[in-house]
């Protein structure tokens, strides 16, 4: 990835490609997200049995999806959807790199995310973040999301967010 390079993109002009979590350029930036994840919160696991699953089956079709956002053909965002027991869906997997931060990149992601989620089938969309990504939580309330109750026991998240679609 190109981290150390600024773009200057539009993210109106951002191209999503679906491609599974697993597979490049998607697992390169799932485990850019994981290895955030784990020095904003101390190593932890997020394959430990009590965090809630979100694997190539979860984000994967008939009843979820993941995309790549490019800028130019480089790869600087990810996110899926998944299916809950409910019927609503939960965002996940979001996560934008250095070089693409700050400029409406996560915000023109998650408006996608919904669109897909939609085209999808589903009307209700959740998410949820924890005490040390602010950034995030103020984007998905400015996003339309409400506070919710914990949804998915995740042991890490302080907010947890719906939204109708």
């Amino acid at each position: 990835m190109r981290d150390d390079v600024r773009m200057t993109t539009d993210p109106a002009m951002l191209d999503f490609r679906p491609c599974p979590p697993h597979r490049e350029p998607a697992a390169a930036l799932v485990q850019g997200m994981r290895d955030e994840i784990a020095a904003l919160y101390d190593g932890l696991n997020l394959d430990g049995p009590q965090m809630p699953k979100a694997g190539p089956q979860e984000l994967g079709p008939p009843d979820g999806t993941f995309v790549v956002g490019f800028e130019r053909d480089v790869p600087v965002c990810c996110g899926g959807i998944k299916r809950l027991p409910d019927g609503a869906c939960e965002v996940k997997k979001m996560f934008v790199v250095d070089a693409a931060r700050g400029r409406g990149v996560a915000r023109a992601l998650l408006v996608e995310l919904e669109r897909r989620a939609r085209d999808l089938g589903y009307i209700v969309a959740r998410l949820d973040t924890g005490p040390r990504q602010t950034r995030a939580r103020r984007m998905y309330e400015r996003a339309g999301y409400v506070a919710i109750e914990n949804f998915n026991a995740n042991p890490v998240a302080t907010f947890f967010g719906e939204k109708r679609l």
